[in-house]
């Protein structure tokens, strides 16, 4: 009898991959891989006793050699303004956030990459709970499924979902793996049917993987740049030490030629008084002139402004609404195509960089945020003690 720890988890495997478990694995015609991927992910069916037009014996045999095994919901909240947010267990005590956010005609679903952060991002909620390890492919797809299991079930047409973005909790690039098959699985029509162009990766700038993400995927892409000078973008983004502006830009210029008509989004959370002046925006708009121009097509860069989302124990604070609103206008009257996000989630902390999970972490980074929180907590309140920590 074949142990259930060594069954094969089908939610691991793109259409290809599952081709080649039914006929390797299996010794099963391949278009049987497209029945059971549609009952998987177009029914939300995961017994396979439960999928009709399969003989017994195949459906034994699947028994024999594999599952479906979703991601476990710990607790899932509503917000007031529609937005749907999921703690969804990991191994062990670790635990990751997915967030559906609806709006006018769309529905966007928020997938983590990650149990935790590596990148340490000074400004964002994840960084400071350190990193444990990198999802599988299932755990990423499965995201997915829960949320479209969900959905399906509540009667409402604009709570759908249209699109997906690899902007939760991680680092997507430093997965490539996992997370290239997770996507394709998104886009297959086998699987979740959605556009090229419906499915995001958002990197802070791992420049090598942006290069291969062009060769190997066919996604759209966002740059969480935050910065348009190389000083302050390293504060913000340490990665920038690495992959510094020129570096990114230039990787960023290659995705665009590779891809005829293809666009990028250049993520910019403003924070009061740290980046969000007239001299900031002026830089950035400088930045995405010479983007365009470089590969010659208008609004080929596109910014997205994101008011800072705050979260315990961070020294940043959003921008003033008249500042964000000047910072736009600056852009806008420099023929730069800029939006502002609006703040969706945050009264769950479900908000863009307010996503923490549970996190096991191997970095050391929540023992150094919680003591650097304390430090702040006694400078305050002489009386305070290490239990505030």
């Amino acid at each position: 009898m074949t142990d259930a720890i060594t069954k094969q988890n089908l939610l691991d495997l793109d259409r290809e991959g599952l081709e080649r478990f039914f006929a390797d694995t299996l010794g099963e015609k391949r278009y049987r891989a497209h029945q059971v991927m549609k009952w998987i992910h177009h029914r939300h069916v995961t017994d396979f006793n439960d999928m009709t037009d399969l003989g017994k014996a195949l459906r034994e045999k699947l028994g024999a050699h594999a599952e479906v095994r979703v991601p476990q919901i710990q607790f899932e909240k509503p917000s007031t303004d529609g937005t749907h947010k999921w703690l969804l267990a990991m191994d062990g005590s670790n635990a990751i956030e997915s967030v559906f956010i609806p709006d006018k005609g769309r529905g966007t679903l928020c997938v983590s990459s990650q149990v935790g952060c590596g990148l340490a991002c000074t400004f964002c909620s994840t960084g400071t709970q350190g990193f444990n390890r990198n999802l599988s492919t299932a755990e990423i797809i499965g995201q997915v499924w829960v949320a479209a299991k969900h959905l399906g079930n509540v009667p409402h047409k604009q709570r759908k979902l249209t699109n997906v973005v690899m902007m939760g909790m991680g680092e997507p690039l430093l997965n490539f793996d996992n997370v290239v098959r997770a996507m394709s699985i998104m886009r297959d029509d086998l699987g979740f049917g959605l556009a090229n162009k419906r499915v995001t990766l958002s990197t802070a700038g791992m420049v090598p993987m942006i290069d291969r993400l062009g060769e190997e995927s066919d996604v759209s892409l966002a740059v969480s740049l935050h910065a348009a000078n190389d000083e302050l973008r390293t504060e913000l983004v340490p990665l920038n030490k690495k992959y510094p502006i020129a570096e990114l830009m230039a990787a960023c210029e290659r995705y665009v030629r590779r891809k005829p008509r293809a666009s990028i989004t250049f993520e910019y959370t403003l924070m009061k008084g740290v980046n969000d002046q007239p001299v900031h925006a002026r830089q950035l708009a400088k930045l995405m002139r010479a983007f365009d121009n470089a590969v010659q097509m208008k609004d080929a860069g596109k910014v997205n402004l994101i008011p800072f989302n705050p979260f315990p124990g961070t020294r940043f604070e959003r921008s003033d609404e008249h500042d964000i609103r000047a910072f736009q206008k600056s852009l806008l009257d420099a023929q730069v195509l800029t939006m502002v996000r609006r703040t969706r989630g945050d009264d769950i902390d479900a908000a863009c960089g307010q996503l923490k999970g549970q996190v096991m972490d191997r970095t050391r980074r929540q023992a150094e945020f919680r003591k650097r929180l304390a430090s702040q907590s006694q400078s305050q309140d002489p009386e305070a003690t290490d239990a505030a920590a």
